[in-house]
């Protein structure tokens, strides 16, 4: 692809469906290889909204909508930063010729919704995963529970994000609750859950995995050094890079994301999420976007997972090397506030290795991610403590 000038006629038009945190930086990134941007969201002055060319705030679910903007902005591909998309659509805007998806339909069809992917992994692709079961109703639920999935099981909608709608059930007496918070919780209401029944793992990792075009053009498999993470609720809170694992496991690991990558096709990097116990991996899912976890590389590798996003979907080449035992800890917003400041800066960034990244979203809530802390050290339990102090400096207050 021969890359244009932004704001011309000879310009690279890239869509970006989904402009959160992680959207911004895949903007920003773009465009330091001059993209002209376009920022799409479901609501105004989202973080990508505040970085590019041009914004728009729709119902990414509506057929309607999403097409008449393709038409208008004639973007060259579009990029699917979230789940909660018209699929249906963007299947016929490619089909049409109006632009080209990244990674593929295919990958968004089947990663928007837990059951489509875990379908492929598991049935088509024979991969190991955790017993699973999908329901339509309470009853259903139970009964898949009852038959062989047993306690403790994670209920979760067939589509979320960030941990909504997720819940660990040790008993009978709370699978009612948790239908009903999975029912309402998703994305996009499906009617649908998913139980899992719950692995005994040491640890779990995310595998960044790059489909890029080398230097003689062919489209070839990257690693990064495995990334590990804290969990609560489903929502991350810190991660590090590197993970520390066995050979076996690591071999293991990426035969399963270059299994699962394969399959969905295309550019870009993908983030696999995966268990791991001794030398035993288990699929978990995928994302065919930068990750929320991957937020470490911003200090950690060469190029951040966001760099590489960009470079892989313009046909670049790439690099995955790491640069620095690095990890990131969340700032949560602490309160609920349309008019949010932070104090404690200085403090933050007075700790040694450290730097801090506020996403600029326009409202907070108690548990919305508004900023991350990110720290490198002689190792992952330095740049972990180090960057957890940082992000605990940091005080959301409204005065």
């Amino acid at each position: 692809m021969k890359l244009g000038t932004p704001l011309s006629a000879s310009a690279t038009k890239v869509m970006l469906l989904g402009s959160g945190e992680l959207g911004k930086e895949v903007i920003i990134a773009l465009q330091r290889f001059g993209v002209e941007v376009i920022a799409v969201d479901r609501y105004e002055n989202a973080p990508g909204h505040q970085v590019a060319h041009r914004a728009y705030t729709i119902d990414m679910t509506d057929a309607n909508a999403l097409k008449a903007l393709v038409v208008k902005e004639k973007p060259h591909l579009i990029v699917a930063e979230i789940e909660a998309l018209n699929t249906d659509a963007l299947a016929d805007i490619e089909r049409e010729g109006l632009a080209t998806v990244i990674p593929t339909v295919k990958a968004v069809q089947l990663t928007m919704n837990r059951e489509g992917i875990r379908r492929l992994a598991a049935e088509e692709l024979k991969l190991p995963t955790s017993p699973y079961a999908f329901a339509k109703s309470c009853d259903a639920l139970q009964a898949s529970i009852d038959a062989g999935i047993g306690y403790p099981c994670f209920i979760k909608p067939t589509m979320s994000s960030s941990g909504k709608g997720q819940s660990r059930v040790m008993e009978k007496s709370q699978v009612q609750a948790a239908w009903d918070y999975a029912a309402t919780g998703g994305r996009v209401n499906q009617g649908v859950v998913i139980v899992e029944g719950q692995i005994d793992f040491d640890y779990e990792i995310t595998l960044l995995t790059v489909r890029a075009k080398n230097v003689a053009g062919e489209i070839q498999t990257y690693f990064c050094e495995p990334i590990g993470h804290v969990q609560k609720s489903g929502d991350y809170v810190e991660s590090w890079q590197p993970q520390g694992m066995t050979s076996n496991a690591l071999k293991a690991a990426q035969n399963i994301a270059k299994t699962i990558t394969d399959s969905l096709g295309g550019l870009g990097l993908f983030g696999v999420e995966l268990f791991v116990k001794s030398d035993q991996v288990w699929f978990s899912e995928v994302s065919p976007r930068p990750h929320d976890t991957g937020m470490v590389t911003m200090c950690s590798q060469r190029l951040s997972e966001f760099e590489l996003h960009a470079r892989a979907i313009l046909g670049l080449p790439v690099d995955v090397s790491l640069k620095s035992a690095g990890a990131s800890a969340v700032i949560y917003g602490g309160i609920e506030s349309k008019n949010l400041k932070y104090d404690g800066l200085q403090a933050a960034l007075a700790v040694p290795c450290s730097d801090v990244r506020l996403f600029g979203k326009p409202q907070s809530f108690v548990k919305r991610r508004m900023g991350v802390a990110l720290a490198t050290g002689k190792n992952t339990d330095e740049a972990r403590m180090r960057a957890k102090l940082a992000a605990s400096l940091v005080k959301p207050c409204t005065d």
